[in-house]
């Protein structure tokens, strides 16, 4: 089959070609399988045999002056990036491999050695550029076929691919989540066999291809094959822990492993935000330590929302996650998750709900968003009844919040007018007056106001006897 009307709708594919002249050229990789799955795709790889970097510079000097060149000798390879696309260009090779490293010998070579590299058979399909060939498939190992059956399967022996590039293990429950593709069998089973051979490729590049996998539209199922393969025990054991149930005296407690899953998907359905997807895989992380069986109340994890949310910062530094902003919102989701639910009754107070607002802040409604998620049960009856519980608990949320002014509240009262109004230096009582307004705003005895804060903090000051 050719393509060419399809890629002559991108005109520097054309003129890639055009350029190239009598040097083999193609587009290959994810660029041709985004192809032929009528996929959008932004980025471009770009093979020739010769030389990558003399090609992009003569393509660059034929773009308009917004086109951006970047060379990285060291490797061989350049980059164009040009109204809003990023096409890298490379001269084909091939590799070979060490078993104590990822990183190949690498070596000049024909493109069907470039294919013969690739990661899966839909990821080695090549598209000639050139203008005697333009549009025409290169496809040695049934790629197309594959996309149609949706199955990834590896163009070696799959054992020689994952060996010699153990971080394709992780690429393959990553397709399979981004694509809703099944893993063919010899493929899934080496996966299993070759996941220690991870321990040679840095935290940095397994994170990074599970932060696309937790972005994909179906994040739970790529998990679940990732732990069905025995991979998942090597790459985030914390997770692991979550499966099982245990029974005792007839009583059992869900699989929090496969609730997690749950979670998770539910909140992708809803939101593409990278943290809030983490807060949903974290929420429950610390149930396996918390887990306590009693006759009155059977199963309970007392506290795993506050153990979950002090192991947070523990997993993101192992993973290499950001420590930062970022960690800090899914630290303050993990901790607070139980919160509306604990709301969700005929009597809300008003206290409860001030705090709730003052707690959550500004990612109040990320909070919500996951609450919600976390209603598993296959009883619809009760997930109905909680979620329109839930209703309610936001509708007084936003009339508290347009009332009170609660969300990223601070006492109107600062340490400065204190310390100024009573002549006192910095010092714990400050913050103990401080923290008596706040309650009695939280608690709703004054209002979110300054001069009803500052008659309060006179009057506390008249208790201590700070006014001579």
């Amino acid at each position: 089959m050719n393509y060419a009307q399809k890629i002559n709708s991108n005109p520097i594919l054309k003129l890639i070609g055009q350029v190239a002249g009598q040097t083999e050229t193609y587009v290959v990789g994810g660029y041709v399988r985004d192809l032929i799955m009528d996929k959008p795709s932004k980025d471009i790889d770009i093979v020739c045999v010769g030389s990558g970097i003399d090609l992009a510079s003569k393509i660059a000097d034929r773009l308009p002056g917004k086109a951006f060149l970047s060379v990285f000798k060291n490797f061989g390879t350049a980059q164009i990036k040009f109204d809003g696309q990023e096409i890298e260009f490379v001269g084909a090779r091939k590799e070979s491999y060490r078993s104590e490293s990822r990183k190949p010998i690498v070596e000049d070579g024909t493109l069907e050695d470039d294919q013969l590299r690739r990661d899966f058979t839909i990821n080695a399909l090549a598209i000639c550029l050139n203008e005697d060939r333009f549009g025409e498939l290169i496809d040695p190992f049934g790629g197309q076929k594959d996309i149609k059956r949706k199955i990834l399967k590896t163009p070696l022996e799959p054992s020689i691919t994952f060996s010699d590039d153990p971080l394709r293990i992780m690429r393959a429950f990553r397709f399979a989540a981004q694509l809703k593709f099944d893993i063919e069998a010899n493929t899934f089973e080496a996966t299993q066999k070759n996941a220690e051979r991870l321990v040679i490729v840095s935290q940095e590049r397994i994170t990074d291809e599970l932060n696309k996998l937790i972005l994909s539209p179906n994040p739970g199922y790529g998990f679940n094959l990732m732990f069905h393969a025995g991979v998942l025990e090597h790459v985030f054991p914390e997770m692991v822990r979550l499966h099982g149930v245990k029974t005792v005296e007839g009583k059992s407690h869900k699989d929090n492993f496969f609730h997690t899953l749950k979670v998770l998907e539910n909140v992708a359905l809803t939101s593409d935000n990278l943290w809030l997807r983490w807060a949903a895989i974290l929420h429950d992380i610390a149930k396996p330590k918390t887990q306590r069986f009693d006759d009155k109340n059977g199963w309970t994890f007392h506290g795993h929302e506050e153990l979950g949310a002090r192991m947070v910062p523990q997993i993101f530094r192992k993973m290499k996650l950001p420590l930062n902003e970022k960690m800090k919102y899914v630290q303050k989701l993990v901790r607070l998750h139980l919160r509306p639910i604990a709301l969700v009754s005929d009597v809300i107070t008003d206290s409860a709900l001030r705090r709730l607002l003052f707690e959550a802040g500004n990612d109040l409604d990320d909070l919500m968003a996951l609450c919600r998620a976390d209603i598993t049960s296959k009883n619809n009856i009760k997930v109905a009844k909680y979620l329109s519980n839930f209703d309610k608990v936001e509708l007084k949320l936003k009339e508290i919040e347009e009332r009170d002014h609660m969300r990223n509240f601070q006492p109107p009262v600062s340490g400065e007018m204190i310390m100024e109004y009573f002549r006192i230096p910095p010092s714990k009582i400050v913050g103990e007056i401080k923290d008596e307004i706040k309650e009695a705003i939280l608690e709703g005895k004054i209002g979110n106001n300054f001069d009803e804060a500052f008659e309060l903090m006179k009057h506390i000051g008249k208790k201590k006897e700070l006014l001579k």
